[in-house]
């Protein structure tokens, strides 16, 4: 009876968000080409009406593809689990396998591979058709399937080992395994963060210090002025893969990095890359890194206390297509089950996240303007609206649900305004 009533529970809200989700994009859609043939008055002697187009057709052909996919994804995952994708995989993998950690660790591998090619047709077309087609690929197949094997054997090396220790956890540490989990987790995201920078993101994209003296000599006076220690400044050769612009600092600790796209450098003048490196500060020195992180460990502890009920529910496996191994453990088919079905019941409450995001952003940018001019911020942000192709008429219910950033036009007014 549970079983039935969480099959039931699962297929509405699957079906409500993906119904909402389709009446967003389609609001999204309209309110573009609805705003097409004019910049708005505020931008008009910014940014060329060939631009403007350019952005509502870039934005439209995304979101058309988005929906596109959302379809395909929620038939992969109503095949993975009421129709039985999951039971079979389990079934043929454990024969194989028999029962153990072998099991549990080749189930999970061999889900994480059977969804990459199910979204390798998807990732290309977006790559190699979309972004192409407006101008922003510059990724070579080669790259492309490089990057791919590379991201998966950078999975394997670090994702493997640490499975291996939750799903130890899962088996060995009793009824208090979730707490245990997330500590591990929790050091984890901590250690990562140390060793991105250096260890990591060097794997895909080559990393130059900053050549220019009178550049960097006016960067290092403003973190002088806002008191940001940085154990570098970074250029990145974004421009390999795409003609997209960006500047952002990684890293924890003493680890801390500066890091420019050789794009962005490419298109600002000194002062405004200046005004956008203080925005990206404002975040560090009014805490918001600290902030998101307490929340994410916070959220993660939640998730996983939930889990260490759900697992223990028979109803959790048979009401999404699985039946339990009786002579296997079945943890490894609960993080899959979990993962898969979290964001269904989840998407609702995405608006939440971003009024959190957007004011942050509002924040970073009184930062800026406070440290720097704010004339600069703004005139970064109209190159970089232009250049890469960010629609200035976005749809606001669309922009509340998906958007991390507000709207071009109200976060500029508000950097005039001050």
């Amino acid at each position: 009876m549970y079983s039935l009533a969480f099959s039931v529970l699962f297929i509405v809200f699957l079906l409500l968000t993906l119904a909402v989700r389709f009446w967003l994009s389609s609001r999204h859609i309209k309110h573009i080409l609805r705003h097409r043939q004019a910049v708005p008055a505020e931008f008009a002697e910014k940014i060329p009406l060939a631009a403007h187009q350019k952005a509502a057709d870039y934005t439209v052909a995304k979101t058309k593809f988005g929906m596109l996919s959302m379809v395909f994804n929620a038939a992969v995952l109503i095949g993975f689990t009421l129709f039985g994708g999951l039971q079979w995989l389990s079934v043929e993998i454990v024969h194989l396998t028999g029962p153990g950690m072998g099991y549990q660790i080749s189930l999970l591998a061999a889900f994480a591979i059977i969804s990459s090619l199910l979204e390798l047709p998807f990732d290309y077309y977006s790559q190699f058709v979309l972004e192409e087609k407006f101008g922003f690929n510059k990724m070579s197949l080669g790259l492309f399937f490089g990057d791919m094997l590379k991201s998966a054997g950078l999975g394997a090396a670090i994702g493997l080992p640490l499975i291996w220790v939750v799903l130890t956890l899962m088996e060995k540490s009793g009824d208090l395994w979730w707490l245990y989990a997330w500590i591990v987790w929790s050091a984890f995201q901590l250690l990562m963060m140390v060793i991105f920078p250096t260890v990591i993101a060097p794997l895909f994209n080559k990393f130059t210090p900053l050549s220019d003296d009178a550049l960097r000599s006016r960067i290092e006076g403003l973190m002088q002025r806002v008191g940001f220690a940085s154990k570098g400044l970074f250029v990145m050769d974004g421009s390999k893969r795409s003609a997209h612009g960006n500047a952002y600092f990684s890293g924890f600790g003493a680890a801390k990095r500066i890091v420019f796209f050789d794009t962005l450098l490419a298109r600002l003048a000194p002062e405004e890359i200046e005004a956008v490196l203080a925005h990206e500060l404002g975040h560090f020195k009014l805490k918001h890194i600290v902030k998101r992180i307490v929340v994410m460990f916070i959220v993660s502890l939640g998730f996983l206390a939930l889990l260490g009920f759900l697992k223990q529910q028979l109803w959790f496996f048979t009401g999404l297509g699985v039946e339990p191994m009786l002579l296997a453990r079945n943890d490894a088919m609960a993080l899959i089950l979990f993962m898969l079905s979290l964001p269904v019941f989840t998407f609702l409450l995405s608006p939440l996240t971003s009024i959190s995001s957007r004011k942050h952003e509002f924040e970073a940018d009184a930062f800026a303007a406070k440290h720097t001019n704010a004339g600069d911020l703004v005139a970064a942000l109209v190159k970089l609206y232009e250049d890469n192709a960010s629609t200035l008429t976005p749809d606001p219910l669309h922009s509340a649900f998906y958007d991390s950033h507000p709207p071009a036009s109200v976060r500029i007014h508000k950097l005039t305004a001050a």
